[in-house]
């Protein structure tokens, strides 16, 4: 169960001054319904987010370091330049996401969906610079 309502949150997002980046670092949002929210440069480290719905959502160069991603939904989301170092995306739907220059150090992505995910120059689980030819079977990427 979350914290916050979606009303909360998109709340404090408006709330915040241009420029400077909103902190949901270690929060509970579980579930919680963010279709279209601009979450540029968040800070959503250790957050629990799974079953969240960020579909739509601009997350560019946001911290999702050691979050829980279980079955979050991140369908057309922007994550270019997202770290996502350690999270835990099993299950996420990451269909058509932007994850270009993102961090994906030590995720674990087992069983999430990666159909025409944009993975340019993105920093795999393994630590290396996303290769098609190595990640794609991998990954199951499509």
């Amino acid at each position: 169960m979350a914290e916050f309502t979606r009303q909360q949150v998109l709340q404090m997002i408006a709330a915040v001054p241009v420029g400077s980046a909103i902190r949901f670092a270690g929060f509970d949002l579980t579930g919680l319904d963010l279709r279209w929210a601009n979450l540029t440069g968040a800070d959503l480290h250790g957050a629990r987010l799974s079953g969240a719905d960020f579909s739509w959502a601009n997350l560019t160069g946001a911290d999702f370091s050691w979050a829980n991603l279980t079955g979050a939904n991140l369908t057309y989301a922007n994550l270019t330049g997202a770290n996502l170092t350690y999270a835990d995306l099993i299950g996420a739907d990451l269909n058509r996401a932007k994850l270009a220059e993102a961090k994906l150090t030590r995720a674990n992505l087992s069983d999430a969906k990666l159909k025409e995910v944009s993975l340019r120059d993105a920093i795999m689980p393994d630590g290396t610079k996303y290769d098609p030819a190595k990640h794609d079977k991998q990954y199951g990427i499509k």
